[in-house]
């Protein structure tokens, strides 16, 4: 009963703050997209692949490896502090060093976009900050302590409105690629505000001794027992989206269609349908980031009555708010696309994905219960299935002059298969429970 109420309690502290960090995040994106427009927009999007697969390295996915590991108990949690900590500074000097020597190639010659060039080197410089951000909410998550991370998330929040709307209008006047690196710049400031929040709920009774401190190889095979076959997984995940704009620009371009046409289209697939779409995924966080250090407890025990028990609540309560929403999608999305961004563009691309989109939300679920059984592996090998898929399919339907339809038609083939996958998994290892 006690684990039951833990589980719901956590839940619902993150729906609840999710809701209110979903609300001020749409309110910002408007205030945004309306100071700079389409066209900025569009630079911003195609520099976000190459963020996700950098940002996915640089953490390293420790929130997800920190929370099971001291959901288990198996290790003094201010050893795997230490030890995560030391490691992810590693990778993240990797990272930017590499990010700085190659900024300009990627900008010119991948992305075939020279204004890209100043927002990849402003996206390297927030990697470290958001590193050690990513270990302290993996810390709390892992204790089944969520009010920290939604309040450091709502007043992250505030801070990225408040800098916008003082300050992009301003930078936009001079420049609209300082205007679109500038959110990179507020993400810095933001992360070092959530890490001084956090900070203040440590419990007061931590004893801090010199050998906390110090990193051991156990921990550290731990760490990276479970985090190299996340990390993998997701790595894959976003190398298919770093290549996605490379090939569908390229393509299209070989294809008759113009630069602006692309900037323009891709953006708003990005800035609206995507961002109308997505607005449930944080029900479905707030439930993953639940379920994991839930499920790594129970299948410790060998629980498995209560594992399938969680799993089906999550499942459940996933597809029915995926459901709903998509229903609210299809008959009134013109007037959401409105209300919010006063345009419909990226309308016609919402009404073909709402009806696969439930499916979409519970393919996070199915994959943190893999997670938690230590099934990373699994995870890895169906999203390697899913980007080739997806990257195939894209490439094919590029060239077949159907615009940006190619990417729509490549995203529902990806998120069937993907789901199918997931699901014959997740049946198979819980019989073997």
């Amino acid at each position: 009963m006690k684990s039951k109420n833990i589980f719901i309690t956590s839940t619902l502290i993150l729906i609840c703050g999710g809701i209110i960090t979903k609300i001020l995040g749409f309110i910002i994106r408007i205030i945004y997209t309306r100071i700079v427009g389409a066209e900025v927009i569009g630079l911003y999007s195609l520099v976000m692949p190459t963020y996700s697969l950098l940002i996915t390295i640089a953490t390293l996915a420790l929130p997800t490896t920190i929370s099971k590991l001291i959901a288990e108990n198996k290790h003094n949690n201010l050893k795997i502090i230490s030890t995560s900590t030391i490691l992810i500074m590693f990778i993240n000097l990797i990272v930017v060093i590499t990010m700085l020597f190659s900024a300009k190639f990627i900008a010119i010659n991948l992305l075939h976009e020279e204004k890209c060039y100043i927002l990849l080197i402003s996206m390297a410089l927030t990697f470290p900050i958001i590193s050690i951000s990513s270990i302290i909410k993996g810390y709390y998550y892992g204790l089944q302590n969520m009010i920290p991370n939604v309040v450091s998330n709502i007043i992250e929040q505030l801070i990225r409105g408040i800098l916008i709307y003082i300050f992009v209008p301003k930078i936009m006047a001079i420049s609209d690629i300082l205007a679109a690196s500038s959110l990179f710049l507020f993400s810095f400031i933001e992360e070092v505000v959530s890490i001084i929040i956090n900070l203040f709920f440590l419990p007061k009774n931590i004893k801090i001794t010199k050998n906390n401190l110090i990193p051991d190889k156990t921990t550290l095979k731990s760490i990276l027992n479970i985090s190299l076959p996340t990390v993998s997984s997701r790595i894959i995940g976003n190398i298919g989206y770093f290549f996605e704009p490379i090939i569908l620009k390229n393509l299209l371009l070989f294809s008759g269609y113009t630069n602006n046409y692309i900037l323009v289209e891709y953006g708003a697939y990005n800035a609206y349908t995507i961002t109308i779409l997505t607005v449930p995924s944080f029900f479905i966080t707030a439930i993953s980031s639940s379920l994991i250090p839930e499920i790594s407890k129970h299948y410790l025990l060998n629980n498995k009555k209560l594992i399938t028990k969680r799993l089906k609540e999550a499942i459940i309560f996933s597809l029915l708010i995926g459901i709903s929403y998509s229903i609210i999608l299809i008959f009134f999305g013109s007037n959401i696309l409105n209300i919010i961004y006063d345009t419909n563009l990226g309308l016609s691309y919402i009404k073909i994905l709402a009806p696969i989109f439930p499916l979409f939300y519970i393919e996070s679920i199915l994959m943190s219960f893999l997670q938690a059984i230590d099934k990373a592996h699994i995870t890895m090998k169906i999203t390697i299935v899913g980007v080739i898929t997806k990257l195939i399919t894209l490439s094919l339907f590029s060239l077949l002059h159907i615009g940006l339809y190619s990417l729509i038609i490549a995203e529902i083939i990806n998120i069937l298969l993907v789901v199918f996958l997931n699901i014959f998994y997740t049946h198979k290892f819980i019989k073997k429970l």
